[in-house]
């Protein structure tokens, strides 16, 4: 497939909202497939596991003769693997997926996104109820920025790292390594400094209950002080700090994110939330559905937020055969070319533009002839 094979959708096309999606294909689904699957909670409890033996190891680096130092390497790859693990396991917990226990949920889901820094109540409110109830609408808060809105730092900072057209490849690796960090920066500032609908350093702004401010205030301060004790433990040594902290943090961080930018990034906005228009879903090597719970299943995943992970092929290939011709499917490898020739800013629904406004540029889709 090559960049004559895609074309740009129009305003005209038929858009199905989601929950026409699930209506019909929910009676073809087994009941197994919306039943908890306490065995993600034992994937969670591993990797944890994992990254535990790893720092446990670390802490002996400084008792390691300097040419042994390169073997804690392989190490740090399975940890940051294990980071982007932890991340989508406590995104399909928080979805109710794996357990039903709301208590249970909740500890878990903070232990598991404590080293991406994202606060479980946070997590709820911005991706359970407004991303995925409003994806890529006006309103959704994991959209692109749109050109008319103003030039403040969260979106300068979001111009200088994600891919793009316009990207200097020297951020865009950094960006890779502390996009989500800044993800997770501007939604905490937003609510815990300002809590209202006028803060414009993120894309679209979110709100919460007074409740749910302390919580994230309270889970905020836990997820720090996780972070200095692990920083403790490892004496503040930097080179331990290096190949056990930030390396696996960075590799964590770059994997989870690849897949957010690839998930709705070059697609259109749209008010109506039909998850074959607004969402790409990813064909990627079987070793990494299987490693990463089938996270590049995404347009399933939005139709079904709450259906176990291992199920999602199954509503692929309804989809498929129910509404030929609408699901998204594309190589990652196409996915992340078509991000770095795209501006990453919206002039409309259906075009992008970059930061200056020189460029205007249609949303790229894959047409049907170009799915199979």
């Amino acid at each position: 497939m090559n960049s004559q094979q895609l074309i740009s959708r129009t305003e005209e096309e038929i858009r199905i909202p989601h929950a026409e999606y699930a209506k019909k294909l929910r009676p073809l689904l087994p009941s197994e497939a919306f039943a908890p699957d306490p065995s993600k909670l034992v994937i969670l409890l591993i990797n944890l596991g994992i990254m535990i033996l790893g720092w446990a190891i670390a802490s002996t680096l400084d008792q390691w003769p300097v040419f042994w130092v390169g073997l804690y390497l392989p190490i740090a790859l399975i940890m940051g693997n294990s980071i982007v693990v932890l991340g989508f396991t406590s995104h399909i917990l928080m979805h109710g997926s794996v357990i039903k226990n709301k208590r249970v949920m909740d500890i878990m889901g903070f232990f598991g996104f404590a080293l991406l820094w994202m606060p479980p109540t946070l997590w709820k409110v911005v991706h359970n109820r407004e991303h995925h109830n409003k994806t890529n609408s006006i309103d959704d808060p994991d959209r692109n920025y749109l050109e008319s809105q103003p030039k403040n730092w969260g979106k300068w900072f979001q111009n200088l790292i994600v891919p793009s057209a316009e990207v200097n490849p020297f951020f865009l690796a950094v960006g890779m390594a502390t996009g989500w960090f800044l993800y997770c920066v501007r939604h905490i500032s937003a609510v815990l400094l300002f809590n209202n609908k006028s803060v414009d350093y993120v894309p679209a702004a979110i709100t919460v209950s007074p409740k749910e401010r302390r919580a994230i205030a309270l889970e905020v301060a836990a997820i720090a002080a996780i972070h200095l004790t692990i920083l403790f433990s490892l004496q503040f040594d930097p080179l331990k700090l290096l190949l056990s902290y930030f390396l696996p943090i960075a590799l964590g961080y770059a994997g989870v994110i690849f897949y957010i930018y690839t998930n709705h990034m070059v697609s259109p906005m749209s008010s109506v939330n039909d998850p074959t228009f607004n969402s790409l879903s990813l064909r990627v090597p079987k070793f990494f559905d299987w490693l990463h719970l089938n996270f590049s299943y995404h347009t399933e995943h939005h139709i079904f937020p709450n259906i176990n992970s291992d199920y999602y092929p199954q509503v692929r290939e309804l989809l498929e055969l129910h509404y030929p011709g609408r699901l998204n499917l594309i190589d990652a490898t196409e996915a992340w070319r078509l991000l770095l020739q795209t501006p990453r800013h919206y002039r409309d629904e259906n075009t992008f533009t970059d930061w200056s406004g020189e460029k205007s540029v249609p949303c790229p889709v894959i047409p049907t002839s170009a799915k199979n």
